[in-house]
């Protein structure tokens, strides 16, 4: 990791939390961090770093069933891993190359990832994929 950091904490339902917490998933354990370089998700054991460069587009979703959100999953419909503790919203994330995230061992890459933070449009801000040349 390089350069200043901002962290973003994820936005826990009350209800959830102890079902997380089984799980590992608690706020000290659960935060995505931005540097320069770099792009880190750690959701309890579970853990995604990729290139800052890699992420190609972010796109605010929700408000979600609880039941499609909450803990880690594998989404079917596009392979993408998401990582929810709150069913209020959340950011997804677009990687131009797909990244290991969900089980262990680098397989399957995921080509997206999303997040249940506190404050999706603060990280869609920062990570504002730019047009311009």
């Amino acid at each position: 990791m390089t350069g200043a950091a901002t962290r973003f904490a994820f936005r826990f339902d009350p209800l959830f939390r102890p079902v997380l917490a089984v799980l590992g998933v608690r706020p000290a354990t659960a935060w995505v961090v931005v540097t320069d370089r770099d792009l880190m998700i750690r959701y309890g054991p579970w853990r995604l770093r990729t290139d800052r460069d890699n992420v190609t587009a972010v796109e605010l979703s929700g408000p979600y069933r609880w039941w499609r959100v909450i803990g880690p999953h594998l989404s079917l419909a596009d392979g993408g891993a998401s990582f929810g503790s709150s069913t209020a919203g959340g950011i997804c994330l677009r990687f131009g190359s797909p990244v290991p995230a969900v089980v262990p061992g680098g397989r399957p890459r995921h080509p997206a990832a999303t997040v249940t933070i506190a404050d999706p449009p603060a990280l869609a801000r920062l990570l504002a994929v730019s047009d311009q040349s």
